[in-house]
C-alpha cells in the first residue's frame, strides 16, 4: 500500500469490523449531552394534584387557555395525566376559564 504524501499513519482513522471507522476513546465524548429531565411535581414529592389549587394549575395554562404539553411542563406521564385532570376538573367548576378573555371578547360579537 502506498503512503499519500504528507499523512501520517497515526492521523488515519483505523478500520474495525463492526462499526467500520474506529471512534475516539473515552477522550472524545459528547460534552454537551441532553440532560435528562426531572418531572417538577416528582422532584418535591407531589403526591396529588389538587384541583382547588388555582395558582398552581395556572402555570401549566397557556395564555390562550390550553393545557401546555408534557415537553413544555418538563412533567412524567403519570403527573401530566393527574395535571389534565385536575385542570378539566377546574374548568368545569369555575375556577379557571375554559379560554382567555380576549379570545372570548372577540368572539362573541364576530358574525
Amino acid at each position: 500500500m502506498e503512503e499519500a504524501p504528507g499523512v501520517a499513519d497515526e492521523d488515519r482513522p483505523r478500520r474495525t469490523e463492526a462499526s467500520g471507522v474506529e471512534r475516539g476513546g473515552d477522550d472524545r465524548r459528547r460534552r454537551f449531552g441532553r440532560r435528562r429531565r426531572v418531572c417538577i411535581m416528582c422532584a418535591d414529592k407531589i403526591k396529588v394534584v389538587d384541583y382547588k389549587n388555582v395558582s398552581f394549575l395556572r402555570r401549566y395554562v397557556s395564555d390562550r387557555g390550553r393545557i401546555e404539553t408534557r415537553r413544555k411542563t418538563n412533567a412524567c406521564a403519570k403527573h401530566q395525566r393527574a395535571l389534565a385532570r385536575a385542570i378539566k376538573r377546574a374548568r368545569h367548576l369555575a375556577l379557571i376559564p375554559y379560554t382567555a378573555e380576549h379570545i372570548r371578547s372577540a368572539g362573541a360579537g364576530h358574525r
